[in-house]
């Protein structure tokens, strides 16, 4: 399978995308009474700029993408709302607008809770191909590429390592074959993370 192109967000380039989202917010005029993250990608970043936003009313949505026909990946919302939002400005948050069907999911599903005075969005990083623009965004992504967070190293390296179909034998295989590969660069703690989860699921899969 061919490679794609990607890049791995540090921990500190990350903390420094929030801030820099709940400087642009803090600079507007809205004011949420309630941040909704999307789980599982708005998790992280939905905790730290609800510190950041001085704002501790914070919940969450769960959307998942299945499989339609001739391969489409359609989103769903997998555990819906909860919270009241009736007379409340609610921000939707999530870690990327990547296609955008996640947020206009999201918004729909949103809407059709309650009655809230305004809803609008956010994302860290958006993808200039997405059909949905968020209201907030940090920075604007003109060429498409895999991003990888880092609460999401494992999974996302896994996954890249079955596209090329390569099991390495060593940490050290491991590393050299995604900086050859992809172009990543694991640091020595990430690394140690997934050739741990590397070992887990083999460990697993053989009993």
């Amino acid at each position: 399978m061919s490679k794609i192109a990607c890049e791995l967000i540090s921990w500190d380039r990350f903390y420094d995308l929030c801030n820099q989202l709940a400087d642009t917010i803090s600079a507007s005029t809205y004011r949420p009474d309630l941040i909704i993250a999307i789980g599982r990608g708005g998790w992280v970043p939905g905790r730290v700029l609800s510190d950041m936003l001085d704002q501790f009313n914070l919940t969450s949505i769960k959307i998942e993408h299945y499989q339609e026909t001739q391969h489409h990946q359609a989103a769903q919302v997998r555990y819906p709302l909860t919270a009241d939002i009736d007379d409340k400005r609610v921000l939707i948050l999530d870690d990327l607008c990547d296609s955008g069907d996640t947020f206009e999911v999201a918004v729909q599903h949103v809407l059709s809770r309650g009655t809230p005075l305004e809803v609008k969005t956010a994302s860290l990083l958006y993808k200039q191909v997405s059909s949905f623009v968020p209201d907030f965004y940090v920075e604007k992504l003109l060429e498409w590429r895999w991003i990888t967070f880092p609460w999401a190293v494992v999974e996302d390296i896994t996954g890249l390592l079955q596209r090329v179909s390569i099991v390495p034998e060593t940490e050290r295989e491991l590393v050299e074959t995604l900086a050859s590969e992809y172009a990543i660069e694991l640091t020595s703690h990430s690394a140690a993370a997934v050739w741990s989860a590397i070992q887990r699921k083999q460990h697993l899969g053989s009993e």
